[in-house]
């Protein structure tokens, strides 16, 4: 099958951007070095690529996709990275032989560690972003705490989420470093072998963690590629051309439900994009399309982009769909 063929629309991955960009990132941060997050892509055949590349560790974001990674066999070790007030779910796959820790910025989520079965946790910790962590100040007191509780403390996490995009790089280096004074400040307190944080922003600045958790580098968006990093857009969507005014616009079939859009709007290569509607693009260029047409519209963030479509098809150099995987870790 060629990429035209394919319904529309539909997450189209080009095979050898994706290479180069696994292969980059694993040239950059070998093995244990990453520690690749599967929020971004959602999908076990990309992540059993990433293994492949000597990430053996991995990510995650939800209770789905912990089990999702157990269940195709890549759950050496896999740190889910938020919290959870109900981790039955999570110490059933620790029965079944997977590696799971835990983030836990509280005593609430320290006692739901315990108490759903999960033996390993990391102490969360606030280094700028308002979201999940604890004040590092009191790291040690939850480490010291959950000991006490029997669960192993294995370091600490903090996400400097709040500057990936930020720009120029010199400000987001000189930024991150007073993030991770904070942590490193926490982990001093706390103790174990993991210092984890970053991501796909920060990859190459965030010289203070053991461990970057970076996810979004392996598809790419058009956010990301602003920064000038040295990934490409691997990912697009497939659209159909369905309307056209022929004096003005044209009207694809990509539209809010099938695009991430808090990042702003999806570009298409020599168009200007006016708006997204539920089921429309609308855009604008000076040879406008003949309905019919096929075109490639690039998300400006990959993560929901990826969560709304079930599947994504590989693509050679030519178009020809090589593979079409499942994105098998949706949901919840």
């Amino acid at each position: 099958m060629h990429s035209s063929e394919l319904q529309t629309p539909a997450l189209v991955v080009d095979a050898t951007a994706l290479d180069h960009n696994l292969t980059t990132m694993a040239a950059a941060l070998p093995g244990a070095r990453l520690r690749p997050h599967v929020k971004a892509h959602k999908t076990t055949a990309l992540a059993a690529l990433q293994a492949a590349h000597g990430h053996l560790g991995f990510t995650c974001a939800t209770v789905r996709e912990v089990e999702g990674l157990a269940a195709a066999d890549l759950g050496a070790d896999l740190l889910l990275a938020n919290e959870v007030v109900d981790a039955r779910r999570l110490g059933a796959v620790v029965a079944a032989g997977s590696r799971v820790t835990v983030a836990v910025d509280s005593d609430e989520t320290v006692d739901a560690a315990v108490a759903g079965g999960v033996r390993e946790v990391v102490i969360d910790v606030n280094v700028g972003l308002p979201r999940c962590g604890c004040d590092p100040r009191d790291a040690g007191r939850l480490a010291e705490r959950a000991r006490r509780a029997g669960l192993v403390v294995r370091g600490v996490m903090g996400y400097e989420g709040h500057l990936m995009m930020h720009q120029p790089r010199e400000d987001r280096a000189t930024q991150t470093a007073a993030c991770m004074e904070l942590l490193l400040s926490a982990s001093a307190d706390v103790g174990g072998e993991l210092v984890s944080g970053g991501g796909t922003g920060t990859f190459d600045v965030n010289t203070w963690v053991t461990e970057i958790q970076a996810g979004s580098y392996a598809l790419m968006d058009t956010a990301y590629c602003a920064l000038g990093l040295p990934f490409r857009q691997a990912l697009q969507i497939e659209a159909t051309v369905i309307s056209v005014n022929p004096s003005r616009w044209a009207v694809a079939d990509c539209g809010l439900k099938a695009l991430g859009m808090d990042h702003g709007n999806p570009t298409i290569d020599g168009c200007a994009v006016w708006y997204c509607s539920d089921e429309h693009v609308t855009f604008s260029c000076d040879d406008l399309p003949t309905v019919g047409a096929r075109i490639r519209v690039a998300p400006a963030h990959v993560d929901p982009t990826v969560a709304y479509h079930e599947r994504m098809h590989v693509l050679g150099p030519d178009g020809a769909v090589v593979e079409e995987w499942a994105v098998d870790l949706r949901g919840w």
